[in-house]
């Protein structure tokens, strides 16, 4: 069996369970099958990655059409691809620069590594350190576990890369209170995904805006769950009506290939010669032109208004759980497709349960239900979503 094979062959850094996660063998659009061909109505979407479902069609024809073009030629010759890829980015975002690599994690280091460096030639050598935000999470590198304000992700690895202070998230005075003259930038994510999908506030944003800017500091959205219409919106920090000076994206940029995005200012950009940061791999051309195709479905007039009007649905639905199963359900939160049900308790059974029913969700910890439907996602397939979860909390009630 694949997964006695699993065992034996890959190591051990994954809760997988024989017997209870599937084998999956198949994907399209909202649903995946298994070995056996049952169906399962896929809420989960690899982490945020399949953002527009399964083997988006237009995604995949982009990719294939590369892959009998050009694979790959590294980042010493110009390719057509990167460039469009990068003009779509920055001509719909507040951005002027892009830098491609493979990786959520990659993304954020490469935006670390710069804060550090504009900042030393800006602001003189003792400037080093970044502000986070406590319950964070930016990447498994031992620079963005240090950067993740949860100290699970901490133990076993020490000593970490110094340079790193925590603020509590939404409150702008305990962030304030960790500036010193070390300080160079302040890395949020607009929407804490792994830390349970805590939303960012207005006046929070707001205020670290404004600080950053009295302080001198660059400021950096980690958008790599939260961006590329997640949020409803292209960008989740056009939610709050200010703009970062670096922002970094992964996830579902690709259609489901890898790859990762630093984005920033002019002035920024100007912080990283030649030979300052690289990747061998990065921008690569098939996934250039798939993640150019994922651009395009976004960029369509009215779509991303599609998608906060089923995230609203959504959450109504759950809301109505909530409310017809306050002992079990204590909050209902998120924006846009990117929702989280916090639970009495038995997170990971109701995960279990839901995944027996054809429905595959995501727990963090015991007690964050956390939903990533596809952002195409069909009005029926949120109901359905809703009805097995409600079919669940009817089955467990005494």
């Amino acid at each position: 069996m694949i997964q006695e094979e699993e065992k034996k062959y890959i190591i051990n850094t994954y809760n997988r369970q024989p017997g209870v996660n599937p084998y999956l063998v198949k994907g399209e659009g909202t649903r995946v099958w298994d070995e056996g061909g049952k169906e399962y109505l896929d809420f989960v979407g690899g982490l945020a990655v399949n953002g527009l479902g399964h083997c988006f069609r237009p995604a995949v024809e982009a990719a294939t059409a590369q892959l009998h073009t050009l694979i790959h030629t590294s980042n010493l010759y110009y390719t057509g691809p990167q460039v469009e890829l990068a003009r779509r980015l920055v001509e719909s975002s507040a951005a002027d620069k892009v830098f491609f690599c493979n990786s959520g994690a990659e993304a954020n280091e490469a935006a670390i590594k710069l804060a550090r460096k504009y900042s030393k030639q800006q602001h003189g050598p003792e400037k080093h350190e970044i502000i986070t935000a406590k319950n964070s999470f930016h990447g498994r590198t031992l620079a963005t576990i240090t950067a993740t304000g949860q100290s699970k992700f901490h133990q076993g690895f020490e000593p970490l890369v110094p340079g790193f202070r925590y603020g509590d998230f939404n409150d702008a005075d305990s962030f304030a209170s960790q500036v010193n003259r070390y300080t160079c930038a302040v890395l949020l994510e607009p929407v804490q995904g792994e830390g349970g999908v805590h939303v960012a506030t207005r006046e929070f944003m707001s205020a670290i805006r404004e600080m950053c800017e009295r302080y001198k500091l660059l400021l950096i959205f980690d958008e790599i769950q939260c961006g590329m219409g997640r949020s409803g919106k292209l960008f989740a920090y056009e939610h709050y009506g200010i703009t970062p000076d670096i922002f970094t994206l992964a996830k579902s940029l690709g259609g489901g290939l890898p790859i990762g995005a630093m984005l920033c200012t002019d002035p920024v950009a100007a912080g990283f010669s030649p030979g300052d940061h690289a990747s061998t791999f990065g921008g690569n051309p098939v996934v250039c032109a798939a993640a150019t195709a994922v651009m395009d479905q976004l960029l369509q007039e009215g779509f991303l208004e599609t998608v906060g009007g089923k995230g609203q649905r959504l959450v109504q639905g759950l809301t109505r759980l909530k409310e017809r199963f306050p002992a079990e359900i204590q909050e209902v939160r998120g924006l846009g497709l990117m929702i989280g049900v916090q639970v009495k308790d038995q997170g990971k059974q109701i995960q279990s349960r839901a995944m027996e029913k054809g429905l595959l969700i995501n727990c963090i910890g015991e007690k964050i239900l956390r939903l990533l439907p596809p952002l195409n996602v069909a009005e029926e397939e949120l109901e359905q979503a809703v009805n097995i979860l409600r079919e669940i909390f009817e089955e467990s009630k005494p």
